[in-house]
């Protein structure tokens, strides 16, 4: 029962999404490793997408270099001569340094090879948001278009908002945009929000625990544009007992009961799941009856007008040459973003590791589960300022934290021995694997919840 519960198709475009924008990042990661590391004169003994313990999908040897598919999609990795990596090369560091290997060349070389790696992510990602930004422009749907106000969850319901509010301020300063409201709704602490409500303007505080419990929620549901309900199409699947549901109708009531907004509807028609039901349309300065029968899904057989047709969007066009600082500025952004999210982890109440933590599970869902490609690509900008971020924190077993160590030698002029960068990386390789179990874990003990 379980299984036939799981939308497949929305199951494999996430998966496929996934793995081939997991791939882009780890492949053009590893290769601001490998190109630096030839033009220094290292030996790269192996390249690889994804690891391969005990036996790779596919190899093949070109020159000095393997080049490889692993089967554990959890990273990859180059594997140059003479340093102390995940490979935990032992005996190759017990013979005396060749030139051609990494402990050979001079720190600032090492230095380059080992940033190599995030610089190209750091790059890619302002490529790729300077890109969506000339193919797709941006739109943004400002608060001033939701003329019906926002319809709201139980959690919203409960914190003092209402079906209808219209929302002007957070915490003072004034909302211009519904996507910047839910973003910097995501990044606050105390929340104030002041609404129009009634043509009269009322202050709403949430009380604390509530942005932790959106967090969590990951926002979802919320608050939403509340929209009326206008027929857009009619499914053919659609099992009509009297009258006829046509596109432009709107639905009013529900056996009688007003139900002006989709939040009303949806969940008023799912207490008649399997039942006829009669509704009540504005059919232009006409009223209409038109009797149906609600599915055992709670569906009914129409799809309505969504809020893009609905409300007017503000929509900007770039020239290649106005998306190029426009991206790189969005890429810095959304880097300062996900840094506060970092800090905020470490010094609110509001914000928790165990409710923002997650593995590929988590990673893979934020694909939206159908294939759009500005979607895709965004997602793959973002992972990738994200990947160079992470990879720079100063953990050994990471970029940062052989950096770390390479810039304290250039300072000192003292080289940290083999044997320490071997304990320092097992060290770092033990908190990684414990940070991606834990990962795991809540995802798993998300999905059973």
């Amino acid at each position: 029962m379980v299984l036939l519960a799981v939308n497949w198709s929305a199951f494999f475009a996430n998966v496929g999404q996934f793995i081939l924008s997991f791939s882009i990042l780890v492949v053009l990661h590893e290769l601001g490793h490998f190109l630096p590391a030839k033009w220094f004169g290292c030996r790269v003994e192996k390249f690889y997408l994804f690891f391969n313990p005990w036996f790779s999908l596919w190899k093949k040897k070109v020159g000095e270099t393997e080049y490889g598919l692993g089967w554990v999609p959890l990273g990859g990795y180059v594997k140059i001569s003479g340093m102390i990596d995940e490979s935990m090369d032992k005996e190759q560091l017990n013979r005396p340094a060749e030139s051609w290997e990494f402990r050979s060349k001079p720190a600032w070389q090492r230095l380059i090879i080992m940033l190599g790696g995030v610089t190209v992510n750091f790059i890619l990602a302002l490529v790729l948001f300077a890109m969506i930004l000339f193919v797709w422009g941006e739109e943004r749907l400002p608060m001033q278009s939701l003329k019906y106000g926002i319809a709201t969850d139980s959690l919203a319901t409960a914190v003092g908002l209402r079906d209808g509010d219209q929302i002007k301020a957070l915490n003072g300063k004034p909302v211009q945009y519904y996507g910047d409201f839910m973003k910097d709704l995501a990044y606050s602490e105390a929340v104030q929000l002041t609404v129009n409500r009634n043509g009269a303007d009322t202050t709403v505080h949430f009380p604390e625990g509530t942005v932790r419990q959106l967090t969590k929620n990951q926002l979802r549901g919320f608050v939403t544009p509340r929209i009326p309900i206008i027929v857009d199409s009619v499914s053919s699947e659609i099992k009509t007992n009297s009258g006829e549901l046509k596109k432009g109708d709107r639905i009013v009531a529900l056996n009688g009961q007003p139900t002006g907004y989709f939040d009303d509807f949806n969940e008023t028609k799912l207490q008649y799941k399997g039942k006829p039901i009669t509704l009540s349309v504005l059919r232009g300065t006409d009223t209409a009856r038109v009797g149906v029968t609600v599915k055992e899904d709670g569906s009914i057989g129409f799809f309505p007008v969504g809020p893009a047709k609905l409300f007017a969007t503000e929509k900007k066009d770039y020239s290649f040459v106005e998306a190029i600082p426009a991206g790189a500025n969005y890429g810095v952004e959304r880097l300062g973003e996900y840094v506060n999210g970092i800090r905020l982890l470490f010094t609110s109440k509001e914000h928790k590791v165990s409710d923002n933590l997650g593995s590929v599970i988590s990673i893979g869902k934020t694909f939206g589960g159908a294939w759009d490609w500005q979607r895709f690509w965004t997602m793959t900008a973002l992972f990738s300022i994200i990947l160079a971020f992470m990879n720079i924190l100063p953990i050994p077993a990471l970029d940062g934290g052989h950096a770390l160590f390479t810039l304290a030698e250039m300072i000192t002029g003292r080289k940290p021995s083999d044997k320490f960068m071997e304990y320092a990386q097992m060290a770092g390789m033990v908190l990684l694997l414990g940070l991606m179990l834990y990962a795991f874990g809540l995802d798993i003990w998300r999905l059973i919840r």
